[in-house]
């Protein structure tokens, strides 16, 4: 349990090690998302109707595992901690998984759409097992309010990276291998994707679990409910403010996402969407220590608003662009791309400041109870965005690989610069009403301390209101 005792800096051999699973845990990403759904039909043979509709039902088991999982290991109570077992035992069935679905055995179509989605479902439940336990036992590492920045920093960055090396791996290890375009050539692909990332994943996770130690575990007794658990999270306002800005945030950033093969085509003119996504990711990891430092200065929330304000203000530029105009489109890429590594990390460090806020009313350390809702919002932003972009895209006439009609072009452009830009307007104005600053946060810590001495105190964000430690 926190109390209010000085903090000791972070060793670099910590940041990296917490950092480390991000970067292999990448590979559940685009890999899965984009590669493993078009292999699975063009070369495997599953219907591309079914593969949705398993797509879709992941999502929504998703929704049911990510709390569960969170609250479970928020009660777990073992000698190795509440969350290192699960990051660990569960990167072993995880890299078992990628195997078995980057590899599937040459049958009739129909035991290989049972087989995708027998793997893909567990995938996803052991990918649960590891990532939120994980992202739970960030908080817990630095009760310092400036650490945190960095740690997160740290995970983030190495997502990015790990990220941009996930979706270059089909095309680097093609090249690498001289592999064909045929089936053979990418059945081999995958083989060797699944024979990197699988070892990594275990390797990486190992690293963190054995370097990492938790903090001392709370009481078993007298622990919050699931259905308590729902009501104190609610009461939480501080942490209610952030997620939904963070949310329609992320909405805003998925439909670019998901639109900008389709944009850098049929928009610009150009081949070279590869080349723009390389100058985005670079540009966000190059720029995200400056961000680290300049929220020591600012504050998490100046921080956070500002870097959601540059990359807005340069995203509403892409609109107003067309064919010939690539030079332009990878400047104003390389602008947006300065705030994004600030837009992931620096919310990651506000939901630590947060969780130590439910504590306080708590009594308890409840980072999975949070991290799990955290999850279902960074899983539907990402769902709707898709569903979003690409429902309206055919809805305006979109046919592949041909010249868009006006009404295609613009809706691309809608769709891809000014409605993203739009959802970061809206998010930011909602992150101006966040009340947690480093004072508060540091009021919040010595309110915990005395608390956990058995005395009533008052709440640091609600003035007026005591806080009655349980007997």
């Amino acid at each position: 349990m926190m109390g209010a005792e000085p903090i000791n800096r972070i060793p670099l051999s910590k940041f990296l090690a917490y950092a480390a699973p991000a970067f292999a845990l990448a590979v559940v990403g685009i890999p899965v998302y984009v590669y493993i759904p078009k292999f699975y039909t063009d070369v495997i043979g599953v219907n591309i109707t079914v593969m949705g509709i398993f797509i879709s039902a992941v999502r929504i088991f998703d929704a049911i595992t990510d709390p569960l999982l969170g609250f479970f290991s928020d009660r777990t109570r073992t000698r190795y901690g509440r969350r290192r077992p699960y990051i660990f035992t569960g990167s072993i069935f995880l890299a078992v998984s990628i195997l078995m679905l980057f590899n599937p055995p040459a049958a009739s179509p129909v035991f290989e759409t049972y087989w995708f989605a027998f793997w893909i479902f567990l995938l996803f439940l052991f990918w649960t097992v590891v990532a939120v336990p994980y992202e739970s036992l960030g908080p817990e590492i630095t009760f310092d309010y400036n650490e945190r920045s960095k740690l997160f920093g740290y995970r983030d960055g190495a997502l990015i990276v790990g990220t941009l090396v996930a979706a270059s791996s089909p095309a680097l290890i093609s090249w690498l291998l001289g592999l064909s375009g045929d089936a053979a050539g990418e059945r081999s692909k995958f083989f060797w994707i699944s024979a990197i990332y699988a070892p990594l994943i275990i390797l990486f996770c190992g690293w963190c679990v054995l370097k990492i130690h938790e903090r001392s575990q709370t009481r078993r007794e007298n622990l919050v409910s699931f259905i308590d658990g729902f009501r104190l999270v609610a009461y939480n306002r501080a942490f209610l403010i952030l997620l939904i800005s963070y949310t329609i945030s992320a909405l805003g950033s998925n439909l670019p996402a998901t639109l900008i093969l389709f944009y850098v085509q049929y928009v610009l003119l150009s081949p070279h969407a590869d080349l723009f996504l390389l100058i985005y990711f670079v540009t966000g990891v190059l720029f995200l220590p400056a961000w680290i430092r300049l929220s020591a200065h600012l504050g998490k929330k100046a921080t956070w608003i500002l870097s959601m304000g540059v990359n807005t203000g340069a995203f509403i530029g892409v609109f107003f662009i067309g064919p010939g105009d690539a030079g332009i489109y990878a400047g104003l890429v390389c602008l947006s791309g300065i705030g994004l590594g600030a837009t992931l990390a620096i919310p990651s460090a506000m939901q630590a400041d947060v969780i130590d806020y439910d504590q306080l009313r708590s009594g308890q350390r409840r980072e999975g109870h949070y991290v799990g809702l955290w999850s279902i919002s960074k899983k539907l932003a990402a769902a709707l965005g898709v569903g979003v972009a690409l429902y309206a895209l055919g809805a305006s006439g979109y046919r592949p690989n041909v010249p868009q009609p006006p009404e295609v072009v613009l809706t691309l452009r809608v769709l891809y610069a000014l409605a993203p830009s739009l959802c970061n307007i809206v998010a930011l104005l909602i992150a101006l009403a966040y009340p947690l600053d480093q004072k508060t946060h540091e009021k919040i810590k010595r309110a915990i301390a005395v608390r956990l001495a058995g005395n009533s105190v008052e709440d640091p964000l609600r003035p007026g209101q005591m806080i009655v430690p349980q007997p």
